[in-house]
């Protein structure tokens, strides 16, 4: 499909945050409500960030390591050079220490991470309980974004094998992304779907490789 086509099928634009009708309901910061879990169930990465001890890092920092890093992937490539750096400003950017779980199997999120620097190592734990490593990261990965797109429960637990540099991008950052840049918030949500549905092809296979 073209970004055109793609476009077309995107619901109209929220007005920005800072502007008329700021507040009002979102397409991503809204859709957890049609999971029907309560709001208390919801994990945002503000509260993740407290739990496992995140500082804040610099945006001159890490805005450019995440430019270089998608800028040497085939996918995100093709956003652009201009693009790229368009879309930095709508992440955040954090360390978080060895050992912490980023994102937990289950629970609700919305909000995905690019691995700046670092390892995480990515878990499953299968209807027996006996848990399955189904990856361990390399810097330019991205995890969780299977939630921010439908805001449905998370398929693994991620934990930080090192400390490690962090890009996060929230639902309300993708909902002013929306208002305010459009073009660029398809593209984006085109290439999460593409990288989406591989990574689950690879998952199958390594979870039926484990049913042998």
């Amino acid at each position: 499909m073209s970004m055109k086509g793609l476009l077309g099928w995107l619901p109209p634009a929220p007005p920005p945050r800072d502007g008329p009708g700021a507040g009002d309901s979102q397409l991503f910061a809204s859709a957890f409500d049609s999971q029907r879990a309560t709001p208390a169930q919801l994990v945002p990465w503000h509260a993740r960030a407290v739990e496992v001890g995140a500082r804040p890092l610099s945006a001159r920092r890490g805005g450019p390591m995440l430019q270089a890093l998608w800028a040497r992937d085939h996918s995100m490539a093709l956003l652009g050079a201009d693009a790229l750096q368009r879309l930095t400003r709508f992440f955040e950017f954090a360390t978080v220490p060895a050992g912490r779980d980023v994102i937990r199997q289950d629970e609700y999120g919305n909000f995905l991470v690019v691995v700046l620097t670092g390892t995480l190592a990515v878990d499953r734990a299968l209807a027996w309980g006996e848990p399955v490593r189904l990856a361990e990261t390399r810097p330019g990965e991205l995890l969780g974004e299977m939630s921010l797109l439908d805001s449905g429960q998370r398929f693994a637990t991620c934990t930080t094998l090192s400390d490690c540099e962090l890009a996060v991008l929230g639902a309300e950052a993708m909902d002013e992304m929306m208002a305010r840049d459009a073009q660029l918030a398809a593209g984006v949500v085109a290439l999460l779907a593409r990288k989406l549905a591989r990574h689950l092809r690879l998952v199958s296979a390594r979870l039926g490789d484990n049913r042998l």
